[in-house]
């Protein structure tokens, strides 16, 4: 009874007189109330005059909180960057150098030196030490390519391959090794060392998987290595 009773309040338009009273002074204002339901409204917040007005924006992150990506650096890794070692190549000497690193087929070792192998076979004759006369062309390559790293220093080793007794093959990689340092020498200028090493390096299996002799890998084993060192720090 009581919510009908609202209800028909509600429909009802009743004119009512109110007297207000401002600064002594009296206003009649009419008042009409409606029995629409003011759900459906829309609502509208009207600033006062005057009052100050406000302005949404992104709340900035301070502090350490912020979330923010890692540092990358990039960096070489270890070992040999290159066969070239352009650092130690006068800059005239590059394309030359590079041409010949590439004849040579040269390759850098874990300690960044320049290993270039010569044949045995090109430069000896069968069980040989004397340098052949047909040697001369691939040891003025070889000078050539040392001259572009003149505070490198230069070992040359002898190699051999599985025939013959240790102490044979040591004797003979030894007396081919410096036979070649001697040509250098004279070609350079530059002392190298010289190390024979026989049969203990082979570059491949002198024998087939069957155990059947195999001459072009022994013929790959027998070689001259000459290796073009790093400059020491007394040397840069």
């Amino acid at each position: 009874m009581a919510r009908r009773a609202m209800v028909a309040a509600q429909a009802q338009c009743v004119l009512l007189s109110v007297v207000l009273t401002l600064h002594g002074s009296a206003h009649a204002l009419e008042v009409v109330r409606s029995g629409r339901s003011l759900a459906a409204v829309p609502t509208q917040l009207v600033p006062s005059p005057g009052a100050p007005s406000t302005t949404l924006r992104r709340q900035e992150t301070s502090g350490g909180l912020a979330a923010s990506a890692p540092e990358t650096t990039l960096q070489r890794a270890a070992g040999p960057r290159t066969v070239l070692r352009e650092a130690e190549v006068p800059p005239h000497r590059l394309e030359q150098t590079r041409a010949l690193l590439a004849e040579l087929k040269a390759r850098p070792t874990p300690e960044q030196a320049i290993s270039i192998d010569l044949p045995a076979d090109v430069l000896f004759d069968f069980d040989k030490a004397d340098l052949r006369p047909d040697a001369a062309a691939p040891l003025a390559k070889a000078s050539e390519l040392i001259k572009s790293y003149p505070a490198a220093p230069l070992t040359v080793v002898g190699h051999t391959d599985g025939k013959g007794t240790d102490a044979y093959n040591d004797s003979l990689s030894l007396r081919r090794a410096d036979a070649v340092a001697k040509a250098l020498l004279r070609q350079t200028g530059r002392q190298a060392l010289a190390e024979g090493r026989g049969k203990r390096e082979p570059v491949a299996p002198n024998t087939t998987p069957d155990g059947r002799d195999d001459p072009p890998a022994r013929q790959q084993n027998r070689r001259v290595q000459i290796l073009i060192g790093m400059p020491t720090l007394g040397n840069k």
